[in-house]
């Protein structure tokens, strides 16, 4: 059985997928673990929060996709897929898609079928030279869930999805960069070393406005705003955090921003 483990780093965390000897595939406790997780770091209080996160995967690989040796368990009854993939799947994604808290997904050799569901999840996607990323189960006899192609689907074109889908291509770090499906390539043995450099970057800028941009996107994804939306995505004026950043411009110095 897998595991999903998560470590403070000090001003962000980091989430790591294991399942050793499988590539990270992602079995049903780990779907559940990984909801879970994402729910206990949106809900923290502000001033305990971290202010980034990162997910990556163990022994060099990000997910090589789901567990396939429990799949003869419960994909042949048609109620038992509908719960697996709509009450398992699903919500472990929108957990990920609903936190506030910036996530960079650090992308190390395979990126493929659930692997790829949560990398599309995350804001910033950073990967290795040797990445692959696809989601080859046509080759196993079955589509991709409807709610997880519209995951996937905000980040990769309905083209190059189409590809994925019904051609079982893979796609390697350079196509996938092309294609937008990631941030940068950079080589394999830097790839750690890059995110955590943009990671602490980010965790140096303001968690309010992070918070909220990625509020405001979410929205957006789901139509224009109302008044009243618009309205309370300026109920920042008066808070500290956005005090420190003009003061701080102003008074020529770095900002301090504190957790909160």
């Amino acid at each position: 059985m897998g595991q999903i483990q998560l470590e403070s780093m000090g001003d962000w965390a980091r989430v790591t997928l294991a399942n050793p000897g499988k590539l990270n595939a992602i079995d049903i406790a780990m779907w559940r673990e990984l909801r879970a997780m994402f729910e206990r770091l949106q809900a923290l209080p502000h001033a305990d929060a971290p202010h980034a996160v990162v997910v990556c995967g163990a022994d060099g690989q990000f997910a090589s996709g789901g567990d396939i040796v429990e799949f003869a368990g419960f994909r042949f009854d048609q109620q038992a897929l509908h719960d697996f993939h709509e009450n398992v799947v699903a919500p472990a994604l929108h957990a990920i898609l609903a936190c506030d808290i910036p996530v960079f997904a650090q992308i190390e050799g395979a990126c493929v079928g659930g692997g790829l569901e949560i990398a599309a999840c995350c804001d910033i996607r950073i990967c290795g030279e040797s990445s692959r990323f696809g989601a080859p189960i046509a080759k196993l006899g079955f589509p991709m869930a409807p709610a997880e192609v519209e995951v996937v689907s905000r980040v990769v074109s309905t083209t190059v999805l189409r590809e994925m889908l019904l051609e079982a291509r893979l796609f390697d770090a350079q196509q996938a960069l092309a294609a937008g499906i990631v941030n940068q390539v950079v080589p394999d043995a830097d790839v750690a070393s890059t995110v955590q450099r943009r990671t602490e970057k980010l965790a140096a800028l303001s968690p309010q406005a992070a918070r909220l941009n990625k509020r405001t996107l979410r929205l957006l994804a789901h139509g224009p705003l109302d008044a009243m939306q618009r309205r309370t995505l300026f109920d920042y004026a008066d808070s500290a955090q956005h005090r420190e950043g003009v003061t701080a411009f102003i008074e020529k110095r770095p900002p301090r921003f504190q957790r909160g």
